[in-house]
């Protein structure tokens, strides 16, 4: 099993030129200061810069990608997520991952073409399941809304 996950941890490594094994803060060089601000997202956002991102679980990388931050060392990771799930599931719904990647930032998606294009494959050839999987109307419209916007992005820029 380690063998396994030893070689992926590599890989992934390798496509994404940056330690797994590193935490937000060691790899950006920013120590935040304590939250003044008592919020638990605030506070889970700080912890979460303090955790190795090869410990990080679906619904990390959904709150820091729908908080815009360190979209260069996360969204590489999401996508090697949703490469295995396109509904990779955080805390909220299936597909909220697919969500928080498709509404994260348009100046990142205008620096990081290849990443677009990549989700735009990924959204693209997953539609089926996408149309065809069973969950609410308003969780189905707001992915295909969404990725018309997504997919919009860097066409109109």
């Amino acid at each position: 099993m380690f063998a396994v996950y030893d070689f992926a941890l590599s890989y992934i490594q390798l496509i994404m030129n940056f330690d797994l094994t590193k935490t937000l803060e060691q790899l950006d060089g920013h120590v935040w200061d304590i939250p003044n601000y008592n919020s638990s997202l605030v506070k889970t956002c700080h912890l979460l810069r303090k955790k190795p991102l090869n410990e990080f679980k679906i619904e990390d990388l959904r709150i820091m990608i729908g908080q815009n931050f360190n979209l260069n060392f996360l969204i590489p990771i999401a996508i090697e997520k949703l490469k295995e799930n396109i509904l990779a599931e955080g805390r909220f719904y299936e597909g909220d991952l697919l969500n928080s990647v498709l509404t994260s930032e348009k100046k990142f998606w205008l620096e990081n073409k290849k990443d677009w294009q990549i989700c735009c494959g990924l959204f693209e050839n997953s539609m089926e399941l996408l149309k065809e999987f069973d969950t609410t109307d308003e969780i189905k419209e707001s992915w295909f809304k969404n990725f018309q916007i997504f997919k919009s992005l860097v066409v109109s820029a």
